[in-house]
């Protein structure tokens, strides 16, 4: 493990470094999320089913990408030339899609973009674990989700700025955000890379998943089973402009979202290095199914406003977390390759729960859409539950 033992915190130089690129890349990716389907929708003409076969298959694509290009960083014992080319892929996706004239150009910029996303993650999560030691890991991913969603809650503001500046043109968003996205790489390439303690016997590694314990594989089944029902948050966006609420509103919504996110990631990682991964994970499950169940029914302005709070509050207990948790279960020499196999299953999980909450939402209505979904999270509760939890460093 690559740590600084002498002296072992949080905040060191690759976590900082790691953060600040998330940060920049974030507020690149962000200042168009909310906008997307708004864009989608009203200039291109887009359908409910295209909107989510749009962000299944992109998410998909990022996701089936994460376990080969963990496979290779373990087999290299690389990891930040997969960093900076992921993300000067994903800044350079960002202008095509502002260019588009129908919702397939969009699909193969969003597929270009995610491309960025399926090369970097794994690597850039195990070079996250390794800097730091076992009893920091859930605050270290804490404080990178916290950074991370912090471009989250800046860039839809930033979008409001342009968007007023350039009269309600959405086109031009999308290439202002290249400028924070390159950010984003220099930064990635400033990233110090130490040589890994652990050596890999083989010079290939196998996929199977006889290689990895039962308590992972039965964490990958429930988490893929809670994503074969957790859609795109577009979903939530277009419910509350469903409501009423004006472009504006929406995207500060959005950044609320976020910024909840973002100051709760740190406080709750720590919080799993105290407590137990899986207990912070099943609470923040938990709210999911609760929240979703309740966006369903949800009519008035303020009810957004409060659901939107509370579903920030889910994501900072599973998102870094549920990652820590991961590498926590997998071992040592496996770490980016596990973490791959984890977004992997997730995303193409993701394409499929997408693509079904754009069809039910089409031919059922969107509270069938949100009970859809509440329903994984319940399942993944029950499984996650069975798991016995061993707080072990790897």
């Amino acid at each position: 493990m690559t740590t600084d033992e002498k002296s072992p915190k949080v905040l060191n130089a690759t976590v900082v470094r790691l953060g600040l690129v998330s940060l920049f890349a974030d507020i690149s990716s962000e200042m168009l999320y909310p906008i997307t389907p708004i864009f989608l929708t009203t200039v291109l003409g887009a359908s409910m089913f295209s909107v989510g076969l749009i962000e299944g298959v992109a998410e998909g694509v990022a996701s089936l990408l994460k376990t080969y290009s963990g496979k290779w960083s373990d087999q290299l014992q690389k990891r930040k030339t997969f960093i900076w080319l992921g993300y000067l892929l994903s800044a350079l996706a960002k202008p095509l899609i502002g260019a588009a004239g129908s919702w397939g150009q969009v699909l193969s910029a969003r597929v270009v973009d995610r491309f960025g996303k399926g090369i970097r993650s794994s690597p850039r999560d195990a070079l996250l674990a390794e800097a730091v030691p076992f009893s920091l890991r859930g605050a270290a991913f804490g404080w990178h989700r916290g950074m991370d969603t912090l471009g989250a809650a800046i860039g839809p503001i930033l979008a409001l700025i342009f968007l007023n500046m350039t009269t309600q043109d959405l086109r031009s968003i999308y290439y202002w955000a290249l400028i924070p996205g390159l950010f984003a790489v220099v930064i990635a390439l400033s990233v110090r890379e130490k040589k890994r303690d652990i050596q890999i016997a083989t010079s290939k590694i196998d996929l199977s998943f006889k290689l990895f314990g039962v308590k992972f594989k039965s964490y990958i089944f429930a988490w893929t089973l809670f994503s074969l029902t957790n859609s795109s948050d577009v979903f939530l966006l277009l419910r509350a402009q469903q409501s009423g609420m004006s472009l504006t509103k929406t995207v500060v919504l959005y950044a609320f979202y976020n910024l909840l996110y973002s100051l709760g990631s740190p406080y709750l990682g720590h919080l799993s290095d105290k407590v137990g991964r899986k207990v912070v994970l099943m609470a923040g499950l938990s709210v999911f199914a609760f929240v979703y169940l309740l966006f369903g029914y949800a009519t008035a302005e303020w009810h957004f406003w409060v659901l939107f709070g509370v579903y920030g509050i889910y994501m900072a207990a599973t998102d870094g977390v549920g990652k820590a948790y991961a590498v926590d279960l997998i071992e040592p020499s496996l770490k980016a390759t596990g973490l791959g196999i984890l977004g992997t299953a997730t995303g193409v999980a993701t394409i499929f729960a997408s693509s079904m909450a754009g069809f039910i939402w089409d031919h059922l209505g969107a509270l069938y859409t949100f009970i859809y979904g509440a329903s994984g999270a319940v399942l993944a509760v029950l499984i996650l539950s069975y798991i016995k939890e061993d707080l072990k460093p790897c």
